[in-house]
């Protein structure tokens, strides 16, 4: 009984092994014919080296002229942001009032003293900087420390500091006083300080007894007492 048994098992092992190699021969058959494509597609791989290489080499250089045409690129846009103006606030800000008005009248006094009543059409205050811009239709009228009107002024433009009270008037600037005296010029100052206007400019004044031109002028308000620092003309006037 052991005996055939034993060759029961030997038959058995056997047939486990026919079957391993017939199994191991099933997949090996499918492997090497995969090997052989896999042979016969590297030699047309190394067919096709050449041409593949070349490819790849002329690629390389594009990338490498792609590459060096973005760099200068960068390199000029840089140059060019650098050479561009910077915009700052003051190149594109201008300055702006802090109050503006229209067709407005100003009264100056010192000391509860009426010195002067301006009259313009615009009228733009500015703060920060502390003086008042007059434009349009400028017209200022004087006194004298008693309040008595002496004279008008009128010109295109005009300023005042608004802690001195000082005036300067520009463009056109015509001043009469009601002594009859008539100042002609392009520029005038008014110095609430010495209660005088004066101006570096060329002047032109008539008066009652004479008509007179020069560079350089000092006056009182109401044009009585006067001095012209270099006179270029002078002629007297009919009474």
């Amino acid at each position: 009984m052991k005996r055939r048994f034993h060759n029961r098992q030997n038959s058995t092992h056997n047939s486990a092994l026919s079957a391993l190699r017939s199994l191991l021969s099933a997949l090996c058959s499918p492997l090497l014919a995969l090997s052989s494509k896999f042979s016969a597609h590297r030699s047309k791989l190394t067919a096709h080296c050449p041409p593949l290489c070349a490819q790849r080499s002329r690629l390389t250089a594009l990338c490498s002229l792609l590459l060096a045409l973005c760099t200068l690129l960068l390199i000029v846009t840089g140059c060019e942001e650098k050479l561009k103006p910077a915009v700052t606030s003051t190149a594109v800000s201008r300055d702006l009032p802090t109050q503006e008005s229209w067709n407005t009248t100003i009264t100056l006094t010192d000391s509860g003293k009426l010195i002067a009543i301006l009259k313009a059409g615009h009228i733009a205050s500015y703060t920060d900087k502390q003086y008042t811009v007059f434009d349009s239709n400028v017209v200022v009228d004087f006194y004298d420390e008693f309040e008595r009107h002496t004279s008008v002024l009128t010109a295109k433009i005009g300023r005042v500091n608004d802690i001195t009270h000082d005036l300067e008037a520009h463009g056109n600037v015509v001043v009469v006083s009601d002594s009859g005296t008539t100042l002609k010029t392009e520029d005038l100052y008014w110095s609430n300080r010495t209660k005088k206007v004066h101006t570096p400019s060329f002047v032109d004044i008539v008066s009652p007894t004479e008509h007179i031109q020069g560079h350089g002028f000092e006056s009182d308000r109401g044009l009585r007492n006067y001095t012209i620092f270099k006179v270029t003309g002078q002629a007297k006037t009919e009474e």
